[in-house]
């Protein structure tokens, strides 16, 4: 999401590493949507971790969790992937 914050109860910290400097907190609520306007480079993130559909019409309106269920994957691990991934492309 460009314009503003992404919140909810599986909330982390909150990244501001866009090109405009805007503020997404990556949760397991976050649409994949969200995620990749964000940073297209959490699609590799997504594909290293076995999402191979991140093409799809359908994924962007998912949640992370709803994703990661469908394809059996642990959320909590996709997602400490996430912000590793973001948390090193910052430092």
């Amino acid at each position: 999401m460009r314009n503003g914050t992404v919140r909810s109860a599986h909330s982390v910290k909150p990244w501001k590493n866009d090109k405009e400097g805007n503020t997404l907190e990556i949760t397991k609520a976050t649409t994949m949507g969200q995620m990749l306007d964000y940073d297209l480079g959490i699609a590799d993130v997504l594909v290293k971790a076995g999402m191979h559909c991140v093409g799809c019409p359908s994924f962007i309106h998912e949640p992370l969790e709803e994703a990661c269920q469908v394809h059996g994957l642990d959320v909590d691990r996709v997602l400490q992937s996430i912000h590793q991934y973001l948390q090193e492309k910052t430092a």
